[in-house]
């Protein structure tokens, strides 16, 4: 067993920041190393910060964005375009999209693919939420923009079957997105031009 370098808090605080996408052991010591240096500018911050974020962050409702207010800042926007629904796998694809400004929609977070390997249903994602969604009417397009991963594929297959009684457009994002691409990781250019050309699904 590795010897402690630091007392409890500080290395509680390194295994906290080593459970962080991108950071590893060796990345979180040195951010804590570089937040314990700056105290006062930083770490004083960051935790009135993470406190607050904590006590005012709600799950919309609505879509599954996260935001601190329910309906979230996109549903609760008049000048979006509400008949138009985007559906993603997760809150940082919806993120990346707005980011890229790609359309002004709303949007339906599933919160993850189907994956019976791992365990994921149709009862573990929010589904039965968007089929809700659509059958109280006003949504006239759906946009599946998950993944182009195998589960995401499947996912999207397993919608078109559940949505397959309604008068809906459905189209799904254009094949600029690679296979296996994950929207997260994909620059702005490439969303803009993949939401775009969107094809019949």
């Amino acid at each position: 067993m590795a010897k402690s370098i630091a007392g409890p808090e500080i290395e509680r605080l390194i295994q906290l920041l080593a459970k962080l996408p991108g950071l590893g052991p060796r990345s979180a010591r040195r951010a804590t190393l570089h937040l314990v240096k700056k105290r006062e500018q930083l770490l004083g911050p960051l935790a009135r910060a993470m406190a607050e974020a904590e006590a005012s962050v709600r799950v919309c409702s609505t879509c599954g964005n996260v935001d601190t207010r329910d309906p979230c800042t996109i549903c609760s926007d008049p000048a979006r375009d509400h008949s138009t629904v985007v559906v993603v796998e997760d809150v940082s694809d919806l993120w990346a999209l707005e980011r890229a400004k790609a359309l002004n929609a709303a949007y339906h977070v599933l919160g993850g693919v189907l994956s019976p390997l791992d365990g994921v249903g149709p009862e573990d994602l929010t589904i039965a939420q968007l089929v809700t969604r659509v059958e109280a009417g006003g949504v006239t397009e759906l946009i599946i923009a998950v993944n182009a991963t195998v589960e995401g594929q499947t996912t999207a297959h397993y919608l078109m079957d559940q949505l397959a009684g309604f008068d809906l457009k459905v189209t799904r994002l254009a094949h600029g997105v690679p296979v296996g691409g994950e929207l997260d990781y994909l620059d702005e250019g490439t969303l803009s031009a993949a939401m775009r050309a969107r094809t019949a699904f």
